[in-house]
């Protein structure tokens, strides 16, 4: 979060926002916002939401990071419930009919086989699930008040992009994560400025992982509203099985059957989740316009 702030505040000095580029598009100017107070106030709980959610997500994956991409996978469950919960917008139909789809995945890539071959029990990383779940609670969470802030036309207006608004709430979900960050690891601070300015490969990894981060949510923002949300709910479940492959050859741990079992069902449920309300929607056009 703090490289994705650097790279912030650099893009308001140069004025350039070059994600475009990724796209083969020319890149757009992008203008420090003009914001008030009023309007940093109602950004706080996207940042607040966006911190939690980024800390959790890194805990999550120091548990066990392949479980935790599979536990990650469930967060329209929890979106769901959120929206429902407090915010009275909950799924269609057919929507809450997915959801036991991804928590089956979920909990079948909990189980593991006895070593005697008798049965199942459940064995997972614990800290893979608790902090994954609360990951995706605060992503949810994150994205309704997201939408709750761009929806006040002022607000939007003064931010002047999506970029914009996107850059403050990391720069503000950064400066909410530094007092987590010294509370548990403050003792090694010390340690990591030794070895970031020591060591070619974490300085490299730092700016890199930093970078990557920053564009993939900007570029993910920049292809929902370019392409609609079926589009980009496929592109999204692709994500997850290139990372979860991806993540296994780097590790080097090979995913138990359960877990390919379990995470292809809870994948396939998150897509289905995502699709559903069109496909019907499309079908129900059909027979409109046949009869």
């Amino acid at each position: 979060l703090g490289v994705c702030s650097l790279y912030a505040i650099l893009m308001w000095i140069i004025k350039i926002n070059p994600a475009k580029l990724f796209g083969l598009q020319p890149p757009t100017k992008q203008n420090v916002p003009q914001l008030t107070k009023e309007d940093i106030k109602k950004t706080l709980p996207v940042g607040f939401c966006s911190a939690a959610a980024h800390a959790c997500t890194v805990f999550a994956l120091g548990g066990d990071p392949l479980f935790g991409q599979i536990v990650k996978s469930g967060e329209p469950v929890l979106s769901a419930l959120v929206n429902t919960v407090f915010y009275g917008k909950p799924p269609s139909n057919p929507k809450i009919l997915c959801l036991p789809i991804i928590v089956g995945g979920v909990a079948f890539a909990s189980l593991k086989k006895n070593a005697d071959g008798g049965g199942y029990a459940l064995k997972f990383d614990q800290t893979a699930l608790v902090f994954g779940m609360l990951a995706n609670t605060f992503a949810a969470f994150k994205g309704s008040e997201n939408k709750k802030l761009m929806s006040d036309a002022g607000t939007a207006a003064r931010f002047g992009g999506v970029g914009n608004q996107f850059a403050v709430t990391q720069i503000i979900a950064f400066l909410m994560c530094l007092p987590v960050m010294f509370l548990t690891e403050g003792s090694k601070f010390g340690d990591f400025l030794d070895i970031l300015k020591s060591s070619k490969d974490l300085q490299f990894n730092l700016v890199m992982s930093g970078l990557a981060f920053y564009l993939y949510n900007e570029l993910a923002t920049m292809t929902l509203k370019v392409t609609g949300p079926v589009t980009a709910s496929v592109a999204n479940t692709a994500k997850r099985v290139i990372v979860m492959v991806y993540m296994a050859a780097v590790t080097g741990k090979v995913l138990t059957d359960e877990q390919k079992i379990g995470a292809g069902v809870a994948i396939g449920g998150v897509l289905l989740y995502s699709l559903i309300d069109d496909l019907l929607k499309s079908k129900t056009d059909a027979k409109k316009k046949k009869a």
